[in-house]
C-alpha cells in the first residue's frame, strides 16, 4: 500500500508538470491543473491494483514499460536539447518526430500482445 502511494505521488507530480505545460497562457490554468491532478490520482487509485497484478503475472510487460519510460525520457532530453539549440559532437541536435516514438511503442505493444497470446496457447496445450 505504501509503495502504491509513493507511485501515486510521483505520477501526480508528473501530472502537475504536464498540466503546467499544457495550460501555459490559458485563462483559468490553476483550476485546470487542480482538476488534472485530482482526476489522475483517482484513476491511478482505481486501477493501481489491477495493473499491478497484470504486470506481476507478465514480467515482460514490466520490462516493456520500463523501456518505454527510457524511450520517452530520451525523447524528452533530445526535445529539450533541440529547443536549447544544443550542439553535440559538432552536430546540432534536431527534433525527433513524435511519429517515430508512437510507432515504436505501438509496434512493441503489438509484438508483446502476440507473445502473450502464443504463451497462453502453449500453456493450454
Amino acid at each position: 500500500m505504501l509503495f502504491e502511494l509513493l507511485i501515486d505521488i510521483v505520477f501526480s507530480f508528473d501530472s502537475v508538470l504536464t498540466a503546467v505545460g499544457m495550460t501555459n497562457g490559458l485563462e483559468g490554468a490553476l483550476l485546470i491543473m487542480i482538476i488534472a491532478v485530482i482526476v489522475s490520482i483517482l484513476i491511478m487509485m482505481i486501477f493501481a491494483s489491477a495493473v499491478g497484478k497484470f504486470v506481476n503475472r507478465h514480467p515482460t510487460v514490466q520490462m516493456l514499460a520500463l523501456s518505454f519510460l527510457i524511450l520517452i525520457g530520451f525523447m524528452l532530453v533530445t526535445e529539450s536539447a533541440h529547443l536549447s539549440n544544443a550542439v553535440i559532437f559538432g552536430q546540432h541536435v534536431g527534433a525527433i518526430p513524435k511519429g517515430y516514438l508512437y510507432f515504436a511503442i505501438a509496434f512493441s505493444l503489438g509484438v508483446e500482445a502476440l507473445n502473450m497470446r502464443v504463451r497462453k496457447m502453449l500453456r493450454k496445450s
